[in-house]
């Protein structure tokens, strides 16, 4: 594990403790070619998210406003924070390993239909499974797979043309699944026994011309924030799918975001494009964070069993 005060060219600047600007600031300069998945890790009370080109995860501490490189190795499109603190890495070829110990513990070798491809976004479910998204591949859409505990996998939605964002409703009734290229947003009937997916729903289309709906999360009040790809902001949604906020961000690539925190009122928001500042903003690719009055919900924790 690398403890670094910053990647080459990183500033960290927090906000005052106490501190309700939602103004979007950079944290972590770090100019990541495509920064995602932020999550949120009580314990430790520091964010995780990834460059998932380059197959690194990082780990930022608000406190300290130390960031660390936890991982570095193969491409890694999404991951979760099991129960007993391994990153679990969703990878190329439908490849799904644990991470711990500065070792890999293979789950899943490979999924041949996805050979040539590589998972996206994931999310652990309340019960430790985890539903992964993946990219379409040269002949075929992309799909979305559920991961079960014993480390059996299943596919549990077909025909996606590129699967991102997915978020639970507040009861646990329902999961939400953003399809990007199609610009919709999604709710499918959710059974937290079995992990079974039932009818769909349309949440949200989103216009056309402002960028593509990608990464997202649900707050405590049952509200969807979803972030725009190529749209330069965030949206939050009411529960019956209409606008209620947008916060700009000065970057185009806007992939992902989660709440934090001690009260879960700190959003942490990934970006992309830190390859070419130039025609993505001059701070894209860096870790943002927006302090709210909004209080988040937690992210759950995978429990996949070897």
């Amino acid at each position: 594990m690398d403890h670094e005060k910053g990647f080459r060219g990183v500033k960290s600047t927090v906000p005052e403790e106490g501190e309700i600007s939602m103004i979007p600031e950079v944290v972590v300069d770090c100019a990541l070619k495509v920064g995602e998945n932020p999550l949120w890790e009580p314990r430790e009370k520091r964010v995780y998210w990834e460059d998932i080109h380059t197959g690194r995860i990082f780990r930022f501490d608000p406190e300290s406003g130390v960031q660390e490189t936890v991982y570095e190795g193969d491409v890694v499109g999404g991951f979760t924070i099991e129960e007993n603190g391994a990153l679990l890495l969703f990878m190329g070829n439908g490849s799904i390993k644990v991470f711990r110990d500065r070792s890999l513990t293979t789950v899943v070798e490979e999924i041949p239909e996805e050979r040539g491809t590589r998972f996206n976004d994931v999310i652990a479910d309340p019960e430790g499974r985890v539903f992964c998204g993946t990219m379409p591949g040269k002949d075929h859409p992309a799909s979305v797979y559920r991961l079960d505990r014993d480390g059996s996998i299943t596919k549990v939605i077909e025909g996606v043309g590129l699967s991102n964002g997915m978020g639970f409703t507040p009861d646990l009734k329902k999961l939400y699944h953003t399809d990007s290229p199609r610009r919709t947003i999604s709710l499918y009937e959710y059974d937290r026994q079995s992990g079974a997916l039932g009818g769909r729903s349309v949440f949200v289309r989103t216009p056309e011309g402002e960028g593509d709906p990608d990464g997202m999360t649900v707050d405590e009040e049952g509200c969807v924030w979803s972030a725009r790809w190529d749209g330069g902001c965030i949206v939050r949604y009411s529960e019956g799918g209409d606008e209620m906020l947008r916060i700009q961000l000065p970057v185009k690539k806007v992939s992902s975001l989660t709440f934090g925190g001690n009260d879960y009122t700190d959003m942490y928001i990934t970006t992309a494009g830190g390859d070419n500042r130039k025609e993505e903003g001059a701070e894209a690719g860096a870790l943002f964070r927006v302090k709210t009055a909004i209080r988040g919900a937690g992210e759950f924790r995978s429990r996949i069993t070897l």
